[in-house]
């Protein structure tokens, strides 16, 4: 099943659930070894770690103050240039 990204959708979601700025939860699953590439979309900030159980992946969680959702997007946007980066 192909899934595709509605930007425009996701966008108004977080407009409508959210008043900017504010403090945004990001979670992504990458191969372990590729945390490094997460951590440098949002530089200085807070990041939780946590490996799957037979260590192959690692689940990473960073909280970080967004001015907008367009802010919001853009990470997504360069997160998804992440080699099999699953953002939640």
């Amino acid at each position: 099943m192909d899934k595709t990204f509605d930007k425009e959708a996701f966008k108004e979601k977080l407009e409508a659930q959210m008043t900017f700025p504010a403090l945004y939860m990001f979670k992504f699953i990458v191969l372990t070894g590729q945390e490094h590439e997460v951590a440098a979309l949002l530089p200085n900030n807070d990041m939780e770690l946590k490996n799957s159980s037979q260590g192959k992946y690692v689940s990473v969680t960073i909280r970080a103050m967004m001015a907008s959702s367009d802010a919001v997007l853009d990470v997504y946007e360069r997160a998804s240039k992440i080699e099999g980066v699953i953002a939640l």
